[in-house]
């Protein structure tokens, strides 16, 4: 397997740092050396940081042209991995950037499907959301119900279609349902929380939803699906989730399989990690997934 490393400093948050620090975090606990070790890793580098200011616009969404600017620079980063023969791996930010690799998958695919690994459903309308996060949104903006978004995000969605999305480990069921918001587990092609993924087994848990996507699949890791006590250093923890070993399993069996283009890992709030521990367990993490793989 031959990857391109891809970091990301981003947040779509309204507070600078945080999750943007991620990927410096990480190099520093020496991913890309580890990575390189464990296969065929290439360092293409980090996209460059892009600020935005903390309010909502027409959307909704915070920082909309901050996001429309990341989904871009991923897009075009993606993109060329893609046409070197060689699989991207988004490492950093938050959800919003799998939007990027999923319209270079559908450039070069036509019709790409989601495996989507995440404690949230991610598909809040932005003016319900409490946030604005786009990290609350990126899965609505990728089935193109969002309205309002900047250029050249609009022209970019929809992405996705519905049928074309498995979804494993959300766990916000009840939250999801206090405020009003649709669910997606009935209308996506493959939905297990947690509870069930681990009822029907992580690795066959992938196989199902891997079948249920068609020729060619994103693999997105949120690692807010870990359990709080395997990963503390995440901004909306809920109870439940899975374990370290439960999500390898899924991942290995996406990464492995020829239909998948690449993965994007996100979610870790450095700020939340003081003596890097963390930062360790990912980098291990990834390094084993490669080994793998």
């Amino acid at each position: 397997m031959r990857l391109d490393l891809i970091g990301v400093p981003y947040t779509s948050m309204a507070k600078p740092g945080g999750i943007a620090d991620a990927i410096r975090v990480l190099r520093d606990a020496g991913l890309a050396e580890r990575l390189a070790a464990a296969g065929d890793v290439r360092d293409a580098g980090d996209l460059e940081p892009i600020a935005g200011d903390a309010v909502r616009g027409p959307s909704g969404l915070l920082k909309e042209r901050a996001l429309a600017g990341l989904v871009d620079a991923a897009h075009e980063a993606a993109g060329r991995s893609l046409d070197q023969g060689r699989r991207p791996l988004l490492v950093g930010a938050d959800c919003p950037v799998l939007l990027g690799p999923l319209a270079a998958g559908r450039d070069r695919h036509g019709q790409i499907g989601l495996l989507m690994v995440d404690g949230h459903e991610d598909a809040w309308p932005p003016r319900q959301s409490k946030t604005g996060e786009a990290s609350d949104s990126e899965l609505a903006i990728a089935l193109g119900i969002v309205e309002g978004l900047p250029e050249p995000l609009a022209q970019l969605t929809p992405v996705l279609d519905r049928r074309a999305v498995a979804m494993l480990g959300p766990r916000d069921r009840e939250e999801l349902a206090e405020a009003n918001v649709e669910s997606l587990r009935e209308s996506v092609a493959l939905f297990r929380d947690d509870e069930a993924v681990r009822a029907n087994g992580p690795s066959a848990s992938a196989g199902d939803a891997i079948n249920a996507l068609g020729p060619s699949f994103w693999l997105h890791v949120d690692l807010d699906v870990l359990r709080t006590e395997d990963f503390p250093a995440a901004d909306y923890l809920q109870p439940g989730g899975l374990s370290w070993g439960e999500l390898a399993e899924i991942a290995e069996a996406a990464l492995t399989d020829p239909r998948c283009l690449g993965c994007s890992v996100v979610i870790y709030n450095p700020d939340l990690d003081p003596d890097r521990t963390c930062a360790e367990r990912i980098v291990r993490f990834l390094a084993e997934l490669v080994m793998t793989t």
